[in-house]
């Protein structure tokens, strides 16, 4: 019984740095916000203007009857749907528009090579 005191009380400072080093962790992650690497930061002021005009599509959608078959489907080719229509369809992303894009893999490395000076 003696050793299982003598093993304990050698553990305690050991105890009380994992503790802090827990501690410390918890306080670096909830303290530290995400970082995002070269993300878009938008305006407040955009969008507003479209948002507006889809409310009032919508408003006066519900205010009315339904619409016929042929109305919808003439609405939806208009663009990507029918109370949308093509609002923001150039700013959406695919393979056309995304090629010179680059990967998260590359961001990574490219982060990593920024951070340790090698390249």
């Amino acid at each position: 019984m003696k050793i299982f005191t003598v093993a304990l009380s050698a553990l305690r400072p050991v105890r009380l740095l994992f503790v802090a080093f827990t501690c410390a962790l918890m306080f670096l992650f909830n303290a530290v916000p995400a970082f995002a690497i070269d993300s878009y930061q938008s305006s407040p002021n955009e969008g507003p203007t479209q948002l507006l005009e889809t409310q009032k599509k919508t408003d006066e959608l519900a205010k009315s009857e339904p619409p016929g078959l042929r109305k919808v489907q003439e609405e939806s080719n208009k663009g990507l749907n029918e109370v949308q229509g093509d609002a923001d369809i150039d700013k959406m992303k695919s393979p056309e528009n995304s090629q010179g894009a680059t990967s998260v893999e590359e961001e990574v490395k490219g982060f990593l090579e920024k951070v340790t000076g090698n390249k």
